[in-house]
């Protein structure tokens, strides 16, 4: 890594930039390296990017960094841009696509941009005088639009998604002009909620409100491959799925509030979960350039769905996987998809790493656990011990789960029987002696309930925050079976996570291996989704 300390003119700084670089180079150990940083070029040749150059603009500094695969999650498509890798912007026609669900004709119009708010609550009535430049609303104006009212995303507390704006305009070169004019919505809308009718609000007050609009979209690159509305529609099965998506199509008018006789948002359910292939996350230019996040090989219509941050983040880990399996091997990220033991190499290890890939199931050769007998202190009719090693850590199957010819029923995970209480155990057995040096271990985290951050009153009160999930368990003790007798591996007391890992040094080589479950997290029995043992 270069760095360039030469002094610059003053630079209009670009949006912040996340890049994740794979490869290896060598950093001075007082570089603390693409903090507050904005690409700002790229030096290609020979159909790779050799160089992303970074500017610092608190410091000054220009990076100049080599890497051997490039990963653009930058949102706006920033580094893909200055390496000219090829994009979309807009919405596609109709038959571009053969999708029902897209405009007749093109245009270059997209989703808007938004700001959110925070209100509190106080123990007597506070006053709202609006700035003069503030918009003025009406009821008539916001009758699509829920406002000061009991529900998701409805309350006074949480700040509306639907303050939108900007689609019309570009919203990359024009986010100032739309900051400006999301200000005057926002505050327009928290004075119609404060002074323009009873909406039980004389006791509020705008706690916080942000300033950096929320950008829905923008750039989308053009992959190797471009998903589409039937895609998800049918979910259809990839050979080289890293991720998985299943929020509803969920396209917005580009004009937002302006748009005030239309529904903020028209959200199309998706009967099952759909993959997301590596393809569609590889680009057609440069061939050592991957994306990650809303900037994917999508259409408007497909890109609706993806959008999501859960989705985002699914993503990112399955593109981090593949491009780190591309530097190890010495591959360029072009040619994974078109190599079926590559992609089967990269989907095995996400699935080590707890992700979910649609119909995927463990194959790893090295886990010892694949070849164990499984038995149980006890066990629920439908939770037997042998379903932690069915090679699958999440049921999906049922309503807008994975599409019932793409996945294997059932709980997956052993269920000890609540009459019999704890400590209950779960032991894997096998023929002859095996060595063992890690334990992986998959617990339930009750991911059927929803758990995120959010500022609404009423989407919290569907989780159960604040504490670890009363499913998973707390504390576990690890034995082996050696040659001489049982052996303590790991004890461990207070857990809350749902993958742990154990590195552990039998004296010897194992011919069982036992996880005896003290207590949960306050269920009345044991639940385990996987063992793995390498």
């Amino acid at each position: 890594i270069r760095l360039d300390t030469t002094m610059h003119n003053a630079h209009r700084s670009a949006s912040m930039l996340d890049l994740l670089l794979y490869g290896k180079c060598r950093v001075e150990p007082r570089l603390q390296l693409m903090l507050n940083t904005a690409i700002v070029g790229a030096v290609t040749q020979d159909s790779l990017i050799t160089h992303a150059i970074a500017r610092r603009e608190s410091t000054e500094d220009q990076f100049t960094i080599a890497a051997k695969v490039f990963v653009d999650c930058t949102g706006d498509g920033r580094l893909g841009v200055e390496a000219q890798a090829p994009f979309r912007k807009g919405r596609e026609a109709r038959d571009a696509f053969d999708e029902s669900f897209a405009p007749e004709t093109a245009d270059d119009h997209t989703l808007g941009s938004s700001l959110l708010f925070i209100g509190r609550e106080l123990d007597h009535a506070v006053p709202f005088t609006p700035p003069p430049w503030a918009r003025k609303f009406t009821e008539d104006d916001l009758k699509h639009r829920p406002h000061a009212q009991v529900g998701i995303d409805q309350g006074l507390e949480y700040g509306y998604w639907w303050l939108e704006w900007g689609g019309h305009l570009d919203t990359i070169k024009d986010n100032e002009a739309i900051r400006d004019e999301l200000l005057a919505i926002l505050l327009g809308v928290w004075d119609h909620i404060k002074n323009g009718g009873d909406h039980g609000a004389d006791n509020w007050v705008l706690d916080w409100f942000g300033f950096l609009p929320g950008k829905r979209e923008s750039r989308r690159f053009i992959g190797q491959y471009t998903l589409t509305q039937r895609d998800l529609q049918e979910s259809r099965p990839f050979d080289d799925a890293i991720a998985y998506g299943g929020w509803p199509i969920d396209t917005h008018p580009p004009r937002g509030v302006d748009a005030s006789d239309e529904s903020p948002a028209t959200q199309r359910r998706l009967d099952y979960v759909y993959d997301i292939p590596l393809r569609s996350c590889v680009s057609a230019g440069p061939r050592n350039l991957m994306f990650a996040g809303r900037n994917i090989s999508a259409t408007h219509i497909a890109f609706a769905s993806t959008r999501v941050m859960a989705t985002c983040a699914a993503i990112g880990q399955g593109v981090g996987t593949a491009a780190a399996h591309a530097v190890q091997h010495g591959i360029a990220p072009a040619d994974l998809a078109a190599e079926p033991q590559i992609m089967t190499q990269i989907q095995q290890r996400l699935l080590r790493d707890d992700a979910y890939l649609i119909g995927a199931v463990n194959l790893d050769p090295a886990d010892r656990a694949r070849d164990a007998r499984v038995s149980a202190s006890s066990a629920q009719p439908n939770g037997g011990a042998a379903q932690v090693i069915s090679g699958v850590t999440r049921s999906v199957h049922g309503p807008r789960g994975a599409k019932p010819d793409r996945v294997t029923p059932g709980l997956h995970r052993w269920m000890s029987d609540p009459n019999a209480g704890l400590p209950a155990w779960i032991q894997l057995q096998w023929d002859k002696p095996v060595p063992v040096s890690e334990v992986q271990l998959i617990f339930d985290t009750g991911m059927h309930r929803v758990l995120t951050l959010s500022h609404s009153d009423a989407y919290v009160d569907r989780m159960d925050w604040g504490r670890p999930q009363p499913e998973t368990v707390r504390d576990y003790t690890i034995e082996a079976k050696c040659g001489d007798g049982w052996h303590l591996l790991a004890e461990v007391k207070d857990n809350y996570q749902r993958r742990r890992i154990h590195n552990v040094n039998p004296p010897g080589e194992v011919s069982a291996l036992r996880v005896t479950v003290t207590a949960t997290n306050g269920l009345d029995h044991a639940r385990i989704f996987e063992i793995r043992a390498y």
